[in-house]
This record gives structure tokens, C-alpha cells and sequence, in this order.
């Protein structure tokens, strides 16, 4: 079951990671990955992950083993939360490591309370994270709107007639 389910995460490492390093803006890249989670729901490979994380609560050569698939998600996102941080300013006090921590727990979590059967209503997991590609949005029309306003001063600011 381990053996599949490495072979089932690289591939969605790979995807993932082939989606990031596309030139379009993050916020588009994070609507993606949402869309992604419910092919990856459908597909049973959510079911399996959560499936051998509890049993890794159990078992330590499980935990290992899932322990190393879900760093390599970490690591992915770490990457790319650094990324962002640098060209848009917009981590706040969040290291890339920490954003990439609370996005990875926010995944897992609504993993979990999806398969747990908990109702969108009542617990809105899929639009809370739909959401946070609202909030990556604004991050990157600020991000614009400094640049633009930094390459076209205002002359009457600038002591201009």
C-alpha cells in the first residue's frame, strides 16, 4: 500500500510542481490547486494519504514513510510561499516555512473533514480554502499597484507643475 502510495504522491508532486513553475499569477496557480484536491478526492488517493497517516499514529514505519510524502508537499510549498514573499512583500510576519506550514495544515485538515463526511454548510472546508485564493489576489494587486505607482510618480508629489 506504501509502494502505491509514493507512487501516487510523486506524480501529484510532479503535477504540482510543473503547475507552479508556470508564469501565471499565484492566485490562479492556488484556484488550480483547489480544483487538483477534488480530482485527487475522486481519484481515492486523499482517502488512501489519511488513511495511512492515522495509521502511522500506530505503526512507525508508516509514520516514516508518510511523514516523508507529506515534507515533500512542505518542501514544494515552502518554495513556492518563499517565492511570494519576496516578489510581492506579502508574508507578514510569516516565514515561507510557516505560510507553507499553515497551507499544508489547512489542506490536510479539510482532507480530513471532507472524508469525515463534515457538510459544506456547516463546515465550509472546500470555500474557506477557495477563499484563501481571494486573499492571494489582493496580495498581488497591491504588489501591482506599488509598481505601478513607483514607475509612474505623481508630479505633484514630486514637485512637478
Amino acid at each position: 500500500m506504501l509502494a502505491l502510495l509514493e507512487h501516487e504522491n510523486e506524480q501529484r508532486l510532479a503535477r504540482q510542481a510543473e503547475m507552479y513553475d508556470q508564469d501565471v499569477p499565484l492566485s490562479v496557480q492556488w484556484d488550480q490547486a483547489c480544483d487538483h484536491l477534488e480530482d485527487d478526492l475522486a481519484s481515492g488517493y486523499v482517502r488512501v494519504l489519511q488513511e495511512m497517516i492515522a495509521a502511522g499514529w500506530s505503526d512507525d514505519d508508516v509514520a516514516n514513510a508518510v511523514r516523508e510524502y507529506v515534507l515533500g508537499w512542505h518542501r514544494l510549498l515552502t518554495n513556492v510561499a518563499k517565492e511570494f514573499g519576496r516578489t510581492h512583500d506579502a508574508l507578514g510576519p510569516f516565514s515561507g516555512r510557516e505560510a507553507a506550514t499553515l497551507v499544508s495544515t489547512a489542506f490536510l485538515g479539510a482532507e480530513a473533514a471532507i472524508l469525515l463526511g463534515l457538510d459544506e454548510e456547516q463546515f465550509p472546508s472546500r470555500a474557506a480554502l477557495r477563499r484563501v485564493g481571494d486573499l492571494i489576489r489582493v496580495a498581488e494587486g497591491r504588489a501591482e499597484a506599488a509598481t505601478v505607482s513607483s514607475s509612474h510618480p505623481d508630479p505633484d508629489l514630486n514637485g512637478g507643475s
